[in-house]
């Protein structure tokens, strides 16, 4: 019984981080190239109580007897299905269409890849620099940050064919800036490190980023300009696994409180 308390509460503690992973997921429904998140379980060790044997009439008893020990969490993998595509009209918002990512220059000096393209053209001195939100410059093709000349009027700007940036001349043609926005892939995504705000880094379980301009074995993402990538969460799917959290978390109290009320009994026995 005393087995049965602790395997209960293992339980409980697997179903709880099981709801803190719902509850992200829901937080996050409308946050920019967000990738929804799974919970994945394994079981304890198992106590062996009885061995392979034979009974009192010397007939073999193939089968030993196993008990569990309860329950944890064993990883929570990122899901990189396709989000659906929001027209969100700016020069320098972008949806990936395919398995690149962005790759921008951490503060800490690491790169870390991201699948959300809201970008912005900010001031970087008498230039300006494309950067995420929080400021952190995005990498061109070349790995390096893409930095226009102060006069351009960044409303101009168009991406076109492997994120190549184009600005219109005196006649309004579109020209090449000579500089292209850089993406990059994994053998497996689900790898990556989460670093928060979108952000993941590079692992040994993802392997090495590879970039698209350089690498013809890769089919090349597409960027879509004026548009951003929704976050791929079902709510009607958290809501489902909400449901079920809830409930596997008051079937393991109740193995608590029939545990309890069994050992109870047992210590009345001597009264």
């Amino acid at each position: 019984m005393v087995r049965s308390l602790w395997t209960g509460a293992t339980g409980m503690i697997a179903q709880q981080i099981n709801l803190d992973n719902v509850a992200n997921n829901l937080s996050n429904v409308n946050t920019t190239g967000y990738k929804a998140e799974v919970m994945e379980f394994k079981s304890l060790l198992y106590q062996t109580l009885q061995t392979k044997s034979t009974t009192a009439n010397m007939a073999n008893k193939p089968i030993g007897a196993e008990v569990g020990l309860g329950v944890r969490n064993s990883a929570i993998t990122s899901i990189f299905t396709q989000g659906s595509p929001l027209e969100t009209p700016g020069p320098s918002n972008f949806a990936i269409d395919g398995e690149g990512f962005f790759a921008v220059g951490g503060t800490d000096g690491n790169t870390y890849y991201t699948r959300n393209g809201n970008l912005v053209f900010a001031i970087y001195g008498d230039d300006i620099m494309l950067t995420t939100t929080d400021g952190l410059p995005v990498y061109s093709t070349e790995g390096e940050p893409i930095i226009l000349d102060g006069d351009t009027v960044v409303s101009k700007i168009t991406v076109g064919d492997g994120g190549v940036l184009y600005y219109p001349d005196e006649d309004g043609m579109p020209q090449s800036l000579d500089v292209a926005i850089g993406l990059w892939q994994f053998n497996n995504p689900a790898g990556l490190s989460k670093a928060g705000t979108s952000l993941f880094m590079e692992s040994d379980a993802s392997g090495a980023a590879m970039n698209e301009a350089d690498n013809d074995d890769l089919k090349p993402s597409k960027l879509i300009q004026g548009y951003l990538e929704g976050s791929n969460v079902q709510v009607a799917d958290e809501m489902v696994n909400m449901i079920i959290a809830q409930r596997a978390y008051e079937m393991n109290s109740k193995v608590i409180t029939t545990s309890d009320e069994m050992l109870q009994q047992a210590n009345q026995l001597k009264r």
